[in-house]
């Protein structure tokens, strides 16, 4: 940028003087800069079209892209949030209830017969006094008569209302009620139920743990075979230009000697094939680093046809370092490894599932509490409001049969466990052999390596002679392309050992679980 502004100034400054002195070339040289300013703005854009990439920025790349590490955390999360509602359940739980229930009859405490006697209660007292009492009050004069009469049919009356009363007090109106509550739970025993599955939460979320670094492992190995598998495609692309380009020019000398008359058609054609196949091997090359860096780029979350260049293409080495005696401690790698740490957590989940069926045939304890309402309320008869108490109680859940069910669950559960176990140390069998495979590989790897470099030496130099000897003249075409050919076969099985150096090394680093 300050290249850009310094470029820009002294253009611009240069223009203006121009104008000033009625330099007539300034409209050229208004062009010339504009042009160049082009070049300086457009430069930039161009450089940075092209990405070079090395395999720490790939690696990184891939591991915030893949669709695998987001599962992965997304599932990590879950399991986070899991284990912290599994530590709720030691908690006092609190719970409002509330409801309405229509009825289309009431519900009545006194049936019809007692209802119609105490409605009319002064009626039928009266009545009966007055059924007994007929002769003495017949017996009495007239006037006392009456007023005794009166008096009775008032006192029949008050009865009559005072029966009513009773019958309207014992309405319960049931017809619209309205409940309420708000309980808190608190558990005292569960039979060891919660603390086994607040376990089996902290178990769940260190598998996702160990899931989520199996797939970073995975990540890295898939990014670093398709890493160095460019940077194979790359050199043997090199090798097959500089092998084409090799044959071009034998090509053409063999020609200058078929129309001198040394050498026949029958060598010149022969040479064309060699050249056709070179062609041929450079086009499927060129394909192959194009396929290559789309797959390297979707494993990056680049686009497939980004233009991208890694930093190991132009390294004649591949190699960094040959430590192949390093000792081997499989309890370490047992320790490392997240997939053994996956398989013991589903060991110890079988556990902690047991233990919870086994709950099923234990006690269960639990103190309640809280505060219930209603209406009509019975607190103080049949009350038309809302009225309510509290309430403290304790439950107990006893199992007392269940025909076995629990026990075939038990049972059930340690079979799994069984298989769990077997599973583990059949993985652990496994990943010792791996171990001691990919070490072995590393190892040959590096022996290969050192015999191709080896050969290439021979392979110039036979070249090399065959060459001297075909412009002697006491060699032929077909013996100097054998020598073309082991020399470009010498090469290829160069980069070959190299890369399969690097990825022996990579396997050797995922089964040790030192991926990083």
């Amino acid at each position: 940028m300050d290249l850009l502004y310094f470029c820009t100034s002294v253009s611009v400054k240069e223009i203006v003087i121009d104008m000033k002195n009625n330099d007539k070339r300034w409209p050229m040289k208004l062009t010339t800069k504009a042009w160049l300013l082009g070049l300086l703005f457009f430069l930039p854009l161009t450089i940075s079209a092209q990405q070079v990439l090395t395999l720490d920025s790939c690696r990184a790349m891939a591991l915030r892209n893949n669709k695998e590490m987001s599962m992965s955390r997304i599932k990590q999360e879950v399991a986070t949030n899991l284990r912290k509602s599994a530590r709720t359940q030691y908690l006092p739980q609190v719970n409002a209830v509330g409801g309405y229930l229509w009825s289309s009859k009431e519900v009545s405490l006194l049936d019809d017969d007692q209802k119609s006697a105490l409605n009319n209660l002064g009626t039928n007292t009266v009545g009966a006094l007055e059924s007994n009492l007929s002769a003495i009050i017949q017996s009495l004069p007239a006037s006392l008569q009456s007023a005794l009469l009166q008096g009775m049919g008032q006192l029949a009356g008050g009865l009559n209302q005072v029966g009513a009363g009773v019958v309207n007090a014992f309405r319960s109106d049931t017809r619209n009620i309205f409940a309420g509550a708000v309980m808190v739970t608190q558990p005292v025993f569960m039979g060891g139920a919660i603390v086994a599955m607040n376990k089996m939460a902290d178990i769940g979320e260190d598998m996702a743990a160990n899931s989520l670094e199996s797939n970073r492992q995975s990540t890295l190995y898939s990014i670093d075979q398709a890493y160095w598998q460019v940077v194979s495609l790359r050199h043997k692309q090199k090798l097959a230009e500089s092998y084409k380009n090799v044959v071009e020019n034998f090509n053409s000398d063999v020609q200058k000697m078929i129309d001198e008359g040394v050498a026949t058609r029958s060598d010149g054609l022969s040479v064309n094939v060699k050249l056709n196949e070179a062609e041929m091997t450079l086009t499927k090359v060129n394909d192959g680093v194009v396929l290559s860096k789309m797959l390297l780029c979707q494993l990056c979350g680049l686009p497939v046809d980004s233009d991208i260049t890694l930093a190991d293409e132009e390294r004649e080495n591949l190699t960094v370092n040959n430590n192949t005696t390093q000792e081997i401690d499989m309890d370490l790698v047992s320790a490392r490894r997240p997939e053994l740490k996956m398989l013991q957590n589903t060991v110890d989940l079988t556990k902690q599932l047991t233990n919870v069926l086994k709950a099923g045939n234990l006690p269960q304890v639990a103190l309640t509490g809280g505060y219930a309402v209603s209406n009509p309320n019975l607190l103080n008869g049949f009350e038309k409001r809302f009225r309510g108490f509290w309430n403290v109680g304790v439950l107990v859940r006893i199992p007392v049969w269940n025909w076995g069910d629990v026990k075939y669950k038990v049972r059930a559960a340690k079979g799994a466990t069984a298989i769990a176990n077997l599973k583990l140390e059949e993985a652990r069998e496994k990943i010792e052999l791996q171990v001691n495979q990919n070490s072995f590989r590393v190892t040959e790897a590096n022996k290969k390596l050192a015999m191709a470099k080896a050969n290439i030496e021979r392979a110039e130099e036979n070249l090399r002679t065959a060459n001297l000897g075909f412009q002697e003249g006491v060699i032929t075409p077909t013996t100097v392309m054998e020598a073309q050919t082991a020399w470009l076969q010498a090469q290829s099985e160069v980069i070959d050992a190299e890369i399969d150096v690097k990825l022996s090394q990579v396997e050797l680093q995922k089964a040790l679980g030192t991926l990083e």
